[in-house]
């Protein structure tokens, strides 16, 4: 009995594989580099699964930078977020890999601040923002992940971090 309870489960998991709808996804990351020339970026994103291969949800982007304290620039990236998960597509039929690519759309704070010239607070470069990225997760577990973007996502084109599938 306790060998088709563990099948039973087993081929479960394997159908829903890496994505599945219905599922929570957090990507917790940093940026390998900046966009402004310093800083490190860091981001978290929260998507749900809304079908079974499109995900909605939303995402922040945090970076910020001193030069030899005369200088100083923050840039806050909020937007709206939404995933077209590759694997049925592609006919990938694992439990561990989940491609996807995506388009944010949202909203850039971008401040800056100059001691030495006495300019004040400048909110330059502020506004709409829409951006593209692909991505990939790898699994360690059935809620645990690594995962990397490449694109326009934020202050940064490229990010690695821990995933979480909940």
């Amino acid at each position: 009995a306790l060998l088709v309870i563990s099948v039973g489960i087993s081929t479960k998991a394997q159908q829903n594989g890496a994505y599945a709808k219905g599922a929570n996804l957090l990507n917790i990351g940093l940026g390998i580099n900046s966009a402004y020339n310093g800083g490190i970026p860091f981001g978290i994103s929260y998507e749900k699964g809304i079908t079974e291969d499109i995900s909605l949800g939303g995402n922040f982007d945090y970076l910020s930078h001193e030069y030899l304290s005369d200088f100083k620039f923050t840039s806050i990236y909020i937007g709206a977020r939404g995933s077209y998960h590759f694997n049925n597509l592609l006919k990938i039929k694992s439990d561990q890999l989940d491609l996807y690519g995506g388009a944010t759309l949202g909203y850039r704070n971008f401040s800056w601040k100059d001691t030495n010239q006495n300019l004040g607070d400048s909110s330059y470069g502020s506004g709409i923002f829409l951006g593209a990225y692909i991505g990939g997760k790898y699994y360690f577990s059935n809620k645990i992940a690594g995962f990397a973007e490449f694109g326009e996502i934020g202050s940064t084109n490229a990010k690695i971090g821990l995933a979480f599938k909940f």
